[in-house]
């Protein structure tokens, strides 16, 4: 059997394959309980929308094509801090975990640092964030173009 007739019988499988059965890594947002989430820019604009449980604040602002100037320029891979947002002291203390390592480092480069402040791409949505309000700064620092 030549090496063109195996490829010739494999190849629909193959493609059969893919197209059926494709490969992911990620976990679908189907069927999630959606909630309410509030960003405040620095002019007191708030701008209402609503993001499924297990999105991050990043993917609620891409997802729902929210106008923030610059918001999450490096997409989520965390070498900017674009997507910086500050937490109220309250909201803050309710989320599981603490800026470390590489946001902490994008964090030291943000602009209008506070102790409530976090990546938006490193903070996702649970249940009890319903009816969240977080404050976008007035201005963002791109990190990768320092």
């Amino acid at each position: 059997m030549s090496f063109l007739s195996v490829i010739r019988r494999s190849a629909p499988k193959l493609i059969k394959t893919c197209i059926i059965r494709p490969v992911t890594n990620g976990v679908p947002n189907l069927n999630k309980k959606e909630i309410e989430v509030t960003f405040v820019r620095h002019d007191g604009t708030r701008i209402k929308t609503k993001g499924k449980v297990g999105e991050s604040f990043l993917d609620v602002v891409v997802n729902n094509d929210l106008s923030l100037e610059g918001f999450g320029a490096c997409e989520g891979t965390l070498t900017c801090s674009t997507c910086h947002l500050v937490f109220k002291k309250e909201d803050f203390d309710q989320l599981p975990d603490r800026p470390e390592g590489e946001e902490g480092d994008m964090l030291e480069l943000a602009r209008g640092v506070t102790d409530t402040s976090r990546l938006g791409c490193q903070v996702f949505l649970t249940e009890n964030m319903d009816g969240i309000v977080v404050d976008v700064p007035e201005s963002s620092n791109d990190a990768r173009l320092q």
